[in-house]
């Protein structure tokens, strides 16, 4: 089991590149396809906490879930736009790269070379 793990999307371009990079550095992360296996909120929320941001920053707001689901409504607590990234977990901005209780978002891919210089 690696020390790094990234949630992955093998369509997305930032997410294959990212993942390129992490293993042109040594470090074979384990994959997490997150579209295959949606998170629950209590890996969300850790994963939240690990890259300090709020919900609302994690979504990815072009997606037509985003859309559908009124997502834009400030009005909309933490708790159920994580219930949403959760049931429609392509509203969840990708990759996410995690070290111990690090993250960082590979946007653009070379973010997770700080994770790599803590190593």
């Amino acid at each position: 089991m690696s020390d790094f793990s990234i949630y992955h999307n093998p369509r997305c371009s930032k997410s294959r590149q990212t993942l390129a990079l992490l293993k042109e550095h040594g470090v074979e992360p384990d994959v997490i396809l997150y579209l295959d296996t949606p998170l629950k909120p209590v890996q969300l929320k850790a994963v939240l906490a690990k890259l300090a941001i709020s919900p609302r920053e994690l979504l990815r707001k072009a997606e037509a879930d985003y859309k559908e689901q009124s997502l834009a409504d400030k009005s909309l607590t933490d708790t159920y736009l994580i219930k949403m990234m959760c049931q429609f977990p392509k509203l969840i901005e990708r990759p996410i790269v995690i070290k111990g209780n690090k993250a960082v978002l590979g946007r653009p891919p070379e973010n997770a070379l700080a994770l790599i210089k803590r190593a």
